[in-house]
This record gives structure tokens, sequence and C-alpha cells, in this order.
């Protein structure tokens, strides 16, 4: 007797590999409908009336109810129910501690191996983050993303290797679903990135996967496996060869009157050459700000071998100066992230500016309550060269630093750190003016599950991106306003 019907596609290994295994491992039959057409039938009125979410479960309502439900997924519910209508088979474990670790090791098998695994394949195929983007700094954004991902699963994978080395199954001495999940994800990941050096370093893992894959009761649910020798990459699509352009014919030109070539000449305004920023007409300096940049976003802030570190090393108070900037009108200021979009307003106005000049500015204080304040790197000793290209400079005041008095290298420094106070008042909010080779990002964060973040690019525009993006370990972002389900925070990084 079948226990219902399972709408699935093949891209879906919930569905096909580990719902259906677990069916046949307990005895029981699952029906498959025919010619189904997902993004098609799953539109339909009548499929609808059923599944309002467009997802493909089990048809029967007694199928559809959760039995502890642990994952993030519509097909756990169902895996668990299958394996709870046959109790003799030790699926779910045969004590409570065992029923425990079953769900500890099938959660840990899709957030941790499938989840990282899932998002690598997008991005080396397109449906995410492409590769192909014509911009430099999205490129390399979606490298490092891609090597995050893959250093993630494989010390996943290494932890599985590790509990494996003196154990034939996940929990007990006999298969439970825990096994069953995790031979899924493993073979979704022998065929893409799961490859030859990986296995010859993880060998208890993929004896495992062969274990479980080859009972008789599964090896028709499993199949072939097709091992990949080299984990998947991304290969640029060719480029499209131009034909050439048929030969124009040339037009001889008659010549032009004398006269008229004189009249031209006159009416013809004359160029005047572009004005040379005396900026660049000083001394060169020892000290590059670029390098400053990469060197503020790579490295811990404060501490030994850190940017502030980095910094008294190499700057060239000859070449540069150090500039604290306060808001004139702080009784002006009313919410701390109106007050930290007027910092933005001011950095996008220094945009002719952006060769010579670093910032680090920041609220203060609360709601109602809050000062903008901080530093300015500069090239050259006065700062109007450089800020008078904003209209709104003058809403600033300016006040060098001289990093010999204790108290300015104290702000400098705290400027720098994003940990500035002001009498009682505490810092909230930051940015950072680095434009140039650098790029000021804003992140889009939210958690499809607590301990794990989907990326997807949503806005690129020259100087901004809003990307929901899986790792925030950078020591430069800073949480920002509630936003819908996430946060919005912002991020300097080297792009």
């Amino acid at each position: 007797m079948s226990v219902g019907t399972l709408w699935t596609v093949p891209q879906q290994p919930q569905g096909n590999t580990y719902i259906r295994a677990a069916a046949a491992f307990g005895d029981l039959s699952i029906d498959v409908p025919e010619n189904y057409k997902h993004f098609e039938d799953n539109k339909k009125p009548e499929f609808l009336s059923k599944f309002p979410m467009e997802r493909s479960l089990l048809s029967r309502a007694r199928m559809v109810s959760c039995c502890r439900s642990r994952m993030p997924s519509d097909a756990t519910s169902i895996f668990f129910t299958v394996a709870s209508l046959a109790p003799n088979s030790t699926l779910l474990g045969t004590s409570a501690h065992e029923a425990a670790r079953v769900d500890q090791w099938s959660f840990f098998a899709v957030t941790e191996i499938f989840q990282h695994n899932l998002l690598i394949n997008h991005l080396v195929k397109g449906i995410i983050t492409p590769y192909n983007k014509p911009v430099r700094s999205l490129l390399l954004l979606v490298y490092l993303i891609h090597q995050t991902l893959a250093e993630r699963q494989l010390r996943s994978l290494k932890t599985l290797n590790e509990h494996l080395a003196s154990r034939t199954f996940l929990v007990s001495e006999r298969i439970t679903l825990a096994d069953l999940v995790t031979a899924s994800i493993l073979q979704f990941a022998l065929t893409s990135t799961f490859d030859a050096p990986l296995r010859s370093q993880l060998s208890h893992v993929v004896r495992f996967f062969e274990t479980v894959v080859n009972q008789p009761k599964l090896k028709d649910i499993y199949g072939e496996t097709t091992y990949v020798e080299k984990a998947l990459q991304y290969v640029p699509p060719p480029k499209e060869k131009k034909e050439p352009k048929a030969a124009e014919k040339k037009v001889e030109k008659k010549p032009k009157k004398v006269e008229d070539d004189e009249e031209e000449e006159e009416d013809k305004p004359i160029e005047e050459p572009k004005a040379k920023n005396p900026l660049d007409s000083l001394p060169k300096s020892s000290f590059n700000l670029e390098d400053w940049k990469r060197a503020y976003s790579n490295m811990d802030t404060r501490g030994a071998g850190g940017a502030i570190e980095w910094f008294y090393d190499k700057f060239d108070k000859e070449g540069f100066s150090i500039w604290r900037v306060d808001y004139k009108y702080p009784e002006e200021l009313t919410l701390t992230f109106m007050s930290s979009n007027l910092i933005t307003g001011f950095f996008n106005r220094l945009e002719a500016s952006r060769k010579y000049l670093f910032g680090s500015l920041g609220v203060i204080g609360t709601n109602n309550n809050s000062v903008i304040s901080g530093v300015f790197i500069l090239r050259g000793p006065d700062f109007k060269p450089v800020v008078d290209v904003a209209p709104d400079w003058e809403s600033y005041s300016y006040k060098k630093i001289d990093l010999e008095n204790a108290d300015d290298k104290a702000f400098f420094e705290s400027a720098l750190a994003w940990d500035l106070k002001s009498d009682d008042k505490e810092w909230v909010d930051g940015k950072n003016y680095c434009s140039g080779d650098l790029r000021q990002i804003e992140l889009f964060c939210y958690g499809v599950h607590a301990i794990y973040i989907f990326p997807l690019v949503v806005h690129l525009t020259e100087h901004k991106l809003v990307v929901w993006i899986p790792f925030l370990q950078d020591r430069n972002v800073t949480r920002g306003r509630q936003f819908g389900g996430g946060q919005v925070v912002h991020l300097t990084a080297v792009l």
C-alpha cells in the first residue's frame, strides 16, 4: 500500500533520494506522478489548492504532518514522517539519545555540507552572483565567496571523516535517517566539488558513502555515482565572433572654399586647457594612500601588526596631514540612521578628491542626542583644496591633528577603530571614505537559518553593491537599522 504521492523533481536531492531511500529501507511504497512538470504544474490552481507555496510535498494530509522537524526544509517533515511509519526499521534510532544524534547529524549534513556545495554550484553555473559580470570588483567578491564556501565545506567534511574513522555509520551500528541524508548529500558533492584530491584525504567519508548506497534496498534509489575528478570551476562562455564589416566605399570629399574654411575657424570656440589640480604638483610622497586603504581594510585596526601600527610606520607627515572633522550643527541631528545618511551624502560629494583623501566618520550618541565626528587623512598640508569640491564642506569644522599630542593621537586611533566616544555618548555607526581601488559595500544579510546566510546579488552600481553574503568576519562590519527580515550593515573591503 502506498503511503502517499511525492511531488518532486530530479534537482531536489531531498525528494528524489533520501525520502525515497527512507521509504525503501522501511519497506514502504511512495507514488511518483507521471509527466509532472515543475514550474508548470505547480502553478496550476489544483496544485496551489493543496500547496499554496508552490512547493512539492506528499499529497496525503497525514503525510504533511511534521514529526520532530529540525531542519529548514519542507522535505524534512516528510522525511521523518515516512520513517515513523516504519518503526521496525530503526531509522529514527532506538532511544531518545540516538534520536537526538540522528537529528544532529542530519542537520549537520544539510547546513554544513549541502548548503555550501549548493551555493558553489550556483556560483560556477551563474545561477547567482554570476562570474561573468563585467565589473572587476564584483568578480573578486564572487571569487572570495567561492573560496570561503569551499573552505567551510572542506572543514565540515574533515569533521565527518574524523567521526567516521572508528565507525561504520554515524549514530549506531545500523543505518539511520542521518546516514541516508548524509549519503544523499555526499552523492551531490561527489559529482561537483568533492574531487579526487579530496577523496584521497577523506577515505573514511568515501567508505561510508559506498557502504550506504550499496545496501541492497538502497542501490536502485541512489543509482550510479559519477565521481568528479576535478571540482567544478567557472568557465566563461566563448566570446561571440564579430563578423567583419563590409568595406565601405570611400566618398571623395570636395575641397571647401578657402572662404568657408576661414569662417569655420572663426566660429569654432577655443578650448581652454583643463586646470591642473594643485595637489598633483606637490612633491612625491613615500606614503601611498591606496596601500593604506588596503591595509586598513585587511588588518585588525589595533594591536601588533594592525592597521594603526602600519600607518605609523609608513606615514609621511610632510606629504600628508591629518584633520579632525566635526559636524557644526549637532542640534539639527535627529535619528542616528539619518545622521549616518548625512555622512554618506558628504562622502559622495567628495568623489572628485578621492585620490587625495581617506576618511573615517561616525555617528556618536543616540536618537535626538548625537554628534558626527571623525578624521580625514589628506594629501598636502591644508584641508581646503581637498574638501572644497563638496558643496557642503563648510558644514564641518576642521582641526589639524598633531600625533605628538597624546589627546590628538587617542582621538585619531579611536576614530579609525570606531570606538570613539564624546562625553557620555558612544559610537553607534560609522563610514569610511575609501573610494578608488576600494568600494563601500552595503550588505543586506538575511539569515535563512540561525547559523547560515545565503548570498545573492540584489543590486549593483558603480560604487555600491547590495548583496546577500554568507560571511561577515571583517572588523569593519557594523550593525545597521532593521530592514525587513534581516540587517543592513556596511562593510569596507578591498575589491
